[in-house]
């Protein structure tokens, strides 16, 4: 993307006012995206978009300038601002040896999108649209979205790092709308992958939509959710997010560093039940948050965050773990060229245990059992959170009986990860997730087992 001696005569530069760091960040991003709205495709856009950041720090402080211009000229420009921004004046050459970073990919690309014809994109659609209104005349709505992308990344800073990554994403989701005696009622179903168009090789978009469709018909015929304290069943696969909102961002080293973590200062604590192992894995190809360096050129990591409950480390770009004197777990990532990296997590996880799911449900006696839980919001300075559940069914005598309405899940992260009382041996990822911190969105994975927390407070309506 940009000449070797481009890149050491940009560091230089950028070093030359007194700069302690500098890096370079440069991004050739492109990509396709198809939507179809009740069988008519109202979206179909290809987009390229390049350029480079440029980071200089001094002290406490941070230049950043990014532009579009890939030429010597323009980076050279950029580098200048950014040591500017971070000091100005001082002096002195810096001469950088530049050491490439090896780091094997998560995974191989079989079929890059860029190569699969536009048409054949948008039949993926037609035919996820057929599928889902097949499964009954109350589905009034169908949507679906198709969308690629491929981001080649280099990374150069003045420790000597010298990176590179390559990462192809596609993705699939289909919703509908169905209506009924109790209004309108809706189900959705997404797939993503580090994959390229292989993607469809596995995953059927027909067995998809009609998931999708299936979904808000039974919703039709939902009662109302109860209310109050219930030991809640969580699906394989289904409750990833409130162990990436409600846990994961409490365990990123920036926050632990402005003290607004109420996991701060309790590493070597029991943070959880024993039976909880929580993993945040750049390794995990081919999911959708796999990478093989983040965006400062740092080889992805598996890093135990929580080993049998007990709080083992947290994420750290390198600015945070700089000032610990210690090495990045791979976490800084950055959304684009023209933003600065951050801590975040990449695929986030509960680690499977030993009990028969089927079991699980057999020991509940009464409560609530979630097949897919939706958005929510979270408060990382407290973990207290809520959460919509959008498939969700009650449990009595021991077994999954009647479908529930919209309701919510509300508690707090540290008490769920201690009220989970029982670990199921079938783990399973969700579906492809975006991470949105200080305006900048990423590509991140979350799974888990199927799991019970023996006490949360369910938010429904029923009396």
């Amino acid at each position: 993307m940009i000449d070797e001696a481009v890149v050491e005569g940009v560091l230089a530069a950028a070093l030359r006012t007194g700069g302690e760091f500098a890096e370079v960040f440069a991004e050739d991003r492109r990509g396709t995206s198809a939507r179809l709205d009740d069988g008519r495709v109202e979206e179909l856009t290809s987009g390229r978009e390049r350029g480079a950041g440029i980071r200089v720090v001094v002290g406490e402080t941070t230049g950043f300038a990014h532009t579009s211009d890939l030429s010597e000229a323009g980076l050279r420009a950029a580098a200048e601002a950014a040591a500017a921004a971070a000091r100005g004046g001082g002096g002195g050459v810096r001469t950088v040896a530049m050491q490439r970073v090896q780091a094997p990919a998560p995974n191989s690309v079989s079929v890059l999108p860029e190569s699969v014809a536009k048409a054949d994109k948008v039949a993926l659609l037609r035919r996820a649209d057929e599928a889902a209104r097949s499964t009954g005349g109350s589905i009034k709505q169908v949507s679906a979205v198709y969308g690629d992308s491929r981001r080649q990344i280099l990374v150069a800073n003045s420790e000597g790092v010298l990176a590179s990554d390559d990462q192809v994403k596609t993705r699939f989701a289909v919703s509908c709308v169905a209506s009924g005696d109790t209004g309108m009622q809706t189900g959705r179903e997404s797939v993503g992958a580090t994959v390229g168009f292989e993607l469809f090789t596995d995953v059927d978009v027909d067995e998809m939509a009609r998931s999708a469709g299936q979904r808000a018909l039974t919703k039709l015929s939902a009662r109302p959710a109860p209310s109050g304290s219930l030991p809640v069943v969580i699906k394989r696969g289904s409750g990833g997010v409130l162990f990436h909102e409600a846990c994961g961002h409490g365990l990123e080293a920036d926050h632990i560093a402005k003290d607004v973590s109420v996991f701060a200062g309790k590493v070597g604590q029991l943070v959880a039940s024993p039976l909880v192992t929580l993993v945040d894995d750049g390794t995990m190809g081919p999911e959708w948050g796999a990478l093989a360096v983040d965006d400062e050129g740092h080889p992805a990591g598996r890093n135990v965050l929580i080993q049998d409950g007990v709080l083992t480390d947290y994420m750290w770009d390198w600015l945070r773990a700089r000032k610990e004197g210690r090495a990045s777990s791979g976490n800084g990532r950055r959304e684009s060229y023209q933003h600065l990296p951050m801590v975040r997590m990449t695929n986030t996880y509960v680690l499977a245990g030993d009990e028969d799911p089927d079991e699980i449900i057999r020991q509940t006696p009464h409560g609530v059992y979630v097949a897919q839980l939706g958005g929510g919001q979270v408060n990382t300075a407290t973990g207290d959170f809520v959460f919509g559940m959008t498939e969700a069914y009650l449990i009595e005598d021991g077994h999954i009986t009647e479908p529930l309405r919209d309701a919510n899940l509300i508690g707090n992260g540290p008490e769920v990860l201690r009220n989970i009382d029982v670990v199921g041996n079938d783990f399973a990822m969700g579906p492809p997730g975006t991470c949105g911190k200080q305006g900048q969105g990423v590509p991140v994975g979350d799974g888990q087992p199927t799991l019970r927390v023996s006490a949360m407070t369910v938010g429904g309506t029923a009396r």
